[in-house]
């Protein structure tokens, strides 16, 4: 017999949007359990949002040009920008990944571009081409889209029994954690009671909730028995109080840096950007989502340490500038940098941290003075001071806890038939667009698993 499913959207971020659509285009479509039979079986998906704004982080995320995914199309170098959630992102991405989101989007009339970074966006530069797509792809689907309107708990009713089903330990002999067969054994209904005071019911639900520490989904998952790893932030911004290397600087871009945490193993390359609070940049962001528990447990006070000069060591340095002095003797050492890539302002600002006067001539210049010059290029220390969110992406790490998910199905393997996408589960990137398609990824597999189609 035909089944007719009824499907649940809990959040209408990029994750849960994406699932609805998967789901409900496979629905049309016909597609259902078994590989193609009951091809008369159909249903309905209704996505619910707490708020009065769809897809509010795809409409801010990269300045509001929305950077939808990155150009990384090897799913084993694609997890390397994972801090969490790589491993088991590897299965997903071989079934959906970037190259399979540009094809998405194209074909519903979407071009995307790639920055020389190795970000992806529309080729408008308007986050609004992408939330018109989505919307629009989703109205065609037949989903339906209650915003204003928000989750307050879930419970699972068995159909047979007809009472309400207690969550189920994996450990347990017996239980049906996440198998096919307990799926096969009683068809489960959800109660879902809404913040309007309505109780609807459905055969699946997503939970796509964001990874918000007050986030509903959190506590209908915990409700559950799913274990919640701790919500703390992941790519933010440093704060540095009152230092004259940067007062003044906002703006100024350094193209490479090396940073790294004093007295911890984390370290990483790219742009460093002064702002007015402290350092921002792909380099700083990309170490505070490596960083993010270990910062967090710091108090976010801690000596950064920047090379504005990754090619080289203090040694090497030392002996390229003692060459620069040698051919310069009668130049001022403000007045031009031997060091690749180094802005002129910031350059003058690491002379005079160095002890170096503003109008001193290479000549003199001695050994000591240049060794001091060589550290604060290539061993800038920094006091931060505290964290400030990155104005682009504000992404927290902690969540759903991984291992109680089927990556297949994005399926809880504690309560048949509850899914999870996008970043309530305990999945956070590094910044370029790999959250984003951690949430395409995991919303399509959700959403066609739920519709009853293979992925």
């Amino acid at each position: 017999m035909s089944e007719h499913r009824r499907i649940v959207i809990v959040g209408g971020g990029a994750a849960g949007f994406f699932a609805a659509i998967a789901a409900a285009e496979a629905l049309q479509a016909g597609v259902a359990e078994g590989a193609g039979r009951d091809k008369g079986a159909g249903g309905t998906v209704t996505l619910y949002e707490a708020t009065a704004h769809l897809l509010a982080k795809v409409r801010i995320s990269g300045g509001g040009r929305c950077n939808v995914t990155h150009a990384c199309f090897e799913p084993r170098e694609l997890v390397k920008k994972y801090p969490r959630g790589g491993r088991e992102l590897i299965g997903a991405f071989s079934r959906f990944q970037p190259c399979d989101t540009v094809a998405w989007f194209a074909a519903r009339g979407v071009e995307l571009k790639t920055e020389a970074d190795g970000r992806m966006f529309p080729v408008t530069d308007d986050s609004a081409t992408i939330i018109a797509c989505l919307q629009r792809a989703a109205a065609d689907a037949g989903v339906r889209v209650v915003t204003g309107v928000g989750v307050r708990g879930v419970k699972r009713i068995s159909e047979v029994a007809g009472l309400a089903v207690e969550p189920v330990d994996p450990n347990r002999p017996g239980s049906d954690a996440g198998g096919e067969s307990a799926l096969g054994s009683t068809r489960s209904t959800f109660r879902i009671e809404l913040t309007t005071g309505e109780t609807v019911a459905a055969e699946r639900v997503l939970i796509a909730t964001g990874g918000n520490k007050s986030s509903a989904g959190l506590v209908i998952a915990g409700g559950v028995g799913h274990g919640i790893e701790p919500s703390v932030p992941s790519l933010f911004t440093f704060n540095i109080a009152r230092d004259a290397r940067l007062e003044g600087l906002a703006g100024v871009a350094v193209e490479r840096v090396e940073t790294s945490v004093r007295g911890t193993k984390l370290r990483e390359q790219g742009p460093l950007l002064v702002t007015h609070w402290g350092v921002s940049g792909p380099g700083i962001l990309k170490l505070s989502a490596w960083g993010a528990r270990e910062l967090a447990v710091m108090g976010y006070k801690f000596t950064l340490v920047v090379n504005f000069a990754p090619a080289h060591t203090l040694e090497t340095l030392v002996k390229e500038l003692a060459a620069a002095r040698d051919k310069n003797l009668k130049k001022q050492v403000t007045t031009w940098s031997p060091v690749a890539g180094m802005p002129q302002r910031f350059w003058e600002r690491l002379v005079a941290a160095a002890g170096i006067g503003a109008t001193t001539p290479w000549t003199n210049v001695g050994n000591a003075a240049l060794a001091n010059l060589a550290a604060q290029v290539c061993a800038a220390e920094f006091a931060v001071s505290g964290k400030s969110t990155n104005k682009d992406e504000f992404v927290t790490c902690g969540g759903v806890r991984l291992r109680e998910v089927d990556f297949r199905t994005m399926e809880s393997r504690l309560c048949v038939g509850l899914h999870f996408a996008g970043e309530v589960l305990d999945i956070d990137g590094v910044t370029g667009g790999f959250n984003f398609q951690a949430a395409w990824t995991t919303g399509w597999l959700a959403g066609r698993a739920m519709a009853g189609a293979e992925s």
